[in-house]
């Protein structure tokens, strides 16, 4: 018998909510990372994950959960689950570098039995021709003598109706055999399991997802562009839009993309198409409206305080929400990072408001943090609201700021207030 029913690789946003629901569910759990300090505090009941919260960790830890850098566990464990990062490259190119790493780790410790499953965003492909082949040089074979599937995450950070356990999961294995045993495996913790014929179409389905939402909010980002040339309120037009009960999905536009997966994620599907010999023209498009996003958020605040006879230089400019989506203190990708780096560049005195955000930084410059936040946008020349944040008090801040873009379309446009 062996000592754990699941080792989970990589203890972040994705591999902390896989092994809570694990070991609700009565498996026997470990968890590896390479990082000693988020071992550290997994061990010493601090969560660092916004689903997780310190009593979450004090139940699995109490329930047989720990957390190691000792990749031996691994040959102990009946499942191994890798949830490890796949950012991007300087050259906006795949960086599987972690996935290879973990996936070498379980090849040093494989055992004949075991089941593998990548739930890593990547490009379709990745499971059968990179991770299958480090594997195999255990000397054991896919398919034969262990198991090999691939499972996207739909981790949504902060989305108080779906988690792991109600948002069915999509499965896809080296074989029909290797697929039934994933499938039986996430059965044990998940409400509904989806199989699909092998693991491309499941690293197909999970770029498929986030393609979808990227294109569609260019889509209506590029609109808010040209509808405030137009004087046309965009704002206003969807809402109308989307009282059509059929055939229509609300999109909203905003200072950019954020979080791992939108702004990653068609990458990986914009790469694989260009192996092929042709670009994939609607995510390229796409991804070049949605990284302009930030540039045209700081020529509307020059322009808001040009009609107030003011200059940037020099100016006090309060950004309110600095992380990637509302409640949560998640700051991949936010668009709040390039949107500051341009303000700081053209002379504002930048400082932020965030209740989720403790410190912040550009580029290694801190950011003064503003405990206050009606005397913040009361003191500020201008105030930028990036994220919604429920803690924020949006009629406190129609009334007492002097000038304001709302990014989110939130507040009541007015003389001194101003949309996207």
């Amino acid at each position: 018998m062996t000592d754990f029913d699941l080792a989970v690789i990589g203890l972040g946003y994705v591999g902390m909510p896989l092994a809570k629901e694990a070991v609700a569910a009565g498996l026997r759990v470990v968890g590896l990372d390479v990082d000693a300090r988020k071992v550290d505090s997994l061990n010493a009941g601090r969560s660092y994950i916004d689903d997780l919260t310190d009593a979450d960790l004090e139940h699995m830890l109490a329930n047989g959960f720990g957390a190691t850098l000792d990749e031996s566990v691994l040959a102990k464990s009946n499942t191994i689950v890798i949830c490890v990062p796949t950012p991007l490259d300087e050259d906006h190119r795949p960086d599987l570098s972690a996935v290879e790493g973990a996936t070498k780790a379980v090849a040093r410790n494989l055992t004949p039995g075991t089941l593998v499953v990548l739930e890593s965003t990547t490009w379709p492909g990745t499971t059968d021709e990179v991770v299958r082949p480090l594997l195999e040089s255990s000397g054991l074979t896919a398919g034969a003598d262990f198991h090999l599937a691939f499972s996207p995450e739909r981790i949504d950070p902060g989305n108080p109706k779906f988690g792991l356990r109600n948002t069915p999961k999509v499965v896809g294995g080296y074989t029909a055999a290797c697929r039934d045993r994933a499938a039986e495996f996430y059965a044990r913790f998940i409400e509904q399991v989806v199989p699909v014929s092998g693991t491309r179409e499941a690293e197909m389905a999970k770029l498929l997802e986030n393609t979808y939402r990227h294109v569609n909010i260019a889509l209506v980002n590029e609109m808010a562009i040209f509808c405030d040339e137009l004087d046309i309120n965009l704002w206003e037009a969807i809402e109308a839009a989307a009282t059509k009960p059929f055939g229509f999905q609300k999109f909203l536009p905003g200072p950019g993309v954020g979080g791992h997966c939108i702004p990653v994620d068609p990458s990986y599907l914009s790469y694989t198409v260009r192996k092929l010999g042709y670009p994939f023209r609607f995510v390229e498009l796409a991804q070049e409206i949605n990284e302009r996003m930030p540039s045209y958020v700081v020529n509307r605040v020059q322009r808001l305080l040009n009609r107030h006879r003011k200059a940037v230089n020099g100016a006090r400019v309060v950004l309110l929400g600095v992380t990637y989506k509302p409640d949560i203190s998640d700051e991949r990708e936010t668009p709040a990072l390039p949107v500051a780096r341009q303000l700081l560049e053209l002379g504002a005195e930048l400082s932020f408001v965030d209740p989720h955000v403790k410190e912040w930084k550009v580029d290694g410059t801190p950011v003064p943090r503003e405990e206050d936040l009606a005397e913040a946008v009361a003191r500020a020349d201008m105030t930028l609201l990036l994220q919604q944040h429920a803690a924020f008090d949006l009629d406190m801040i129609e009334e007492r700021a002097r000038l304001v873009l709302d990014t989110r379309g939130v507040l009541t446009e007015g003389e001194r207030i101003e949309r996207l």
